[in-house]
């Protein structure tokens, strides 16, 4: 079985909008294809900004992702957008790529879900990913012990694992989100997506690596 990667941000509106992409391929390809996610790490810690620096950019960028994917950005996110005076986000991408690095050890086959799981938290429900609270809602609907979840949510392991990430997407040469790369050998990987791509494109490059890789 061959491997791709994901390498998304759960901040990223077009991660967002790239995810029901990202969740077909996996349908198609579950038998020939383990989708494994990468965080990438968009908004270090150290960069978190109030929302209103970011404000203006993303509500003229997020009507393109709409029209493109289909995804419908959430009022409640919107607010934040439209009223950044009132607004107490200064989200940061750390806390949503730990939160993911324990799932995946849990649940590697539901990792694709799970970070969308977490974009619609964002995008979509208005969470701040950057609470603890934020994360609630999913424990229960994955059924994962809470406790445990808080306490590596904090954990130093667990920050390195999220911030390892953050490095093997940039080892993998990866200078936006979202990017899906598929490596059929241990040093040979494609290129299949940089930037939101439709899925009928993405389909069209898998099909074609995997003639080439079985013919070869």
């Amino acid at each position: 079985m061959y491997t791709a990667y994901y390498c998304y941000d759960a901040l990223c509106g077009w991660c967002f909008g790239f995810s029901p992409v990202v969740k077909k391929l996996v349908d198609q390809y579950k038998d020939k294809i383990f989708f494994e996610v990468l965080s990438g790490g968009m908004i270090p810690n150290e960069s978190a900004r109030p929302i209103g620096v970011t404000a203006k950019y993303i509500l003229q960028e997020y009507p393109r992702v709409e029209e493109m994917s289909g995804v419908r950005f959430g009022e409640d996110f919107l607010w934040h957008l439209k009223n950044p005076e009132q607004s107490d986000w200064h989200l940061h991408s750390e806390k949503p790529a730990i939160a993911l690095c324990i799932f995946k050890e849990q649940f590697p086959e539901q990792q694709v879900q799970f970070a969308a799981d977490l974009q619609n938290a964002l995008h979509v429900e208005g969470r701040d990913l950057t609470d603890d609270e934020a994360y609630r809602h999913l424990l229960k609907k994955y059924t994962m012990n809470a406790d445990d979840f808080y306490k590596k949510l904090h954990s130093e392991t667990y920050i390195e694992k999220a911030h390892y990430e953050f490095a093997l997407c940039q080892q993998l040469q990866v200078t936006g989100f979202p990017a899906l790369l598929l490596q059929t050998a241990e040093s040979k990987f494609y290129l299949l997506a940089r930037g939101y791509t439709s899925f009928d494109n993405v389909k069209a490059s898998i099909e074609n690596i995997l003639t080439e890789v079985n013919a070869g």
